[in-house]
């Protein structure tokens, strides 16, 4: 921000400066993206136009110093009064912590009071699952969008464990070849915080893989990536996700359909065939209820929208 624009926020040179090198110190030392930075300019910058206004002056390192947890409570009942979101207030406050923060290493005010204030409570998005027309669709060989066969092939393969198993993307692109051997019944699989959970292996995914393996040009040795790049390296997730939105362009399918998306379109789908949550926690690999029990809002949402449209009293 030039000199004109820092004159603009009702602060005294000294806050405007340590602001100014704190903002430089984030963006040199931390790397935090230029949209970040902008956000948290924008929000100090807001902090300090509101505290100019409670305090009658402009603001001086001795506001600062005297500042209470009622009145960054205050700050944000004031942005959420014009409209702010939880994410952004928990946004406001995750700058000024950290502007006060910088403040208190220059061993110009005490930070305590802002780490005594709870961040807002953020909503739980909802997962956004497709249809089982839609999975069914992405995850069929003859719809991947690469000519190269045996490369249409592996990322079917890889599309299909995500819906048919349930698998985060790295827990597929990290399957070695001997996991399948024999053709098992189920998988192993390791998932986050080293949680080891079982998950039934289906025929038809099965077969993709089948498929996938037959058709690799590459040597696939035990203990190394099943899945491989054009090169032979590893497969990246971002080329699945870059195929994947390939496939959302073909199909007509919303932006919300992600690999990601299929795994909750395979426990959403589980959830409205009459799968319980315990059951679906533990393919899943979540370590809480809780976690899973956000598609318990998925579903509800489903059969009201059902309910609206067919119920001749709706």
């Amino acid at each position: 921000m030039n000199a004109r624009g820092l004159q603009l926020i009702p602060a005294d040179e000294k806050i405007l400066g340590e602001r100014a090198a704190w903002l430089e110190s984030l963006g040199a030392e931390r790397r935090l993206s230029a949209n970040t930075l902008e956000a948290y300019e924008r929000d100090t910058r807001q902090f300090l136009q509101f505290l100019s206004g409670y305090v009658g002056s402009t603001v001086k390192i001795d506001d600062i110093k005297a500042l209470r947890p009622a009145d960054l409570r205050s700050f944000l009942a004031h942005r959420r009064k014009d409209g702010a979101g939880a994410r952004s207030l928990g946004r406001h406050l995750a700058g000024l912590r950290s502007f006060l923060r910088h403040l208190e290493r220059k061993g110009l005010v005490n930070a305590a009071g802002a780490s005594a204030i709870r961040s807002p409570k953020q909503p739980k998005s909802l997962p956004k699952p497709l249809t089982g027309s839609q999975a069914l669709a992405v995850v069929d060989q003859g719809t991947q969008m690469n000519e190269e066969p045996w490369i249409a092939a592996r990322d079917a393969a890889v599309l299909s464990l995500l819906y048919g198993c349930g698998l985060r993307i790295s827990e597929a692109l990290g399957l070695t070849p001997e996991v399948f051997e024999g053709r098992p019944k189920s998988l192993r699989i390791t998932g986050k915080g080293g949680k080891t959970r079982l998950v039934p292996l289906l025929p038809v995914v099965m077969e993709a893989v089948e498929t996938y393996y037959g058709l690799c040009p590459y040597h696939l040795e035990p203990g190394a990536p099943l899945f491989r790049g054009a090169r032979g390296g590893p497969l990246q997730p971002a080329i699945i996700q870059r195929e994947m939105q390939k496939l959302r362009s073909a199909l007509g399918l919303p932006d919300t359909a992600t690999p990601h998306a299929l795994r909750h379109s395979f426990a959403t789908h589980l959830l409205g065939s009459g799968g319980d949550l315990r059951t679906i926690q533990e393919l899943l690999g979540h370590a809480s209820l809780s976690t899973t029990q956000i598609y318990t809002g998925v579903d509800s949402a489903r059969l009201l929208d059902i309910y609206d449209r067919a119920h001749p009293r709706a």
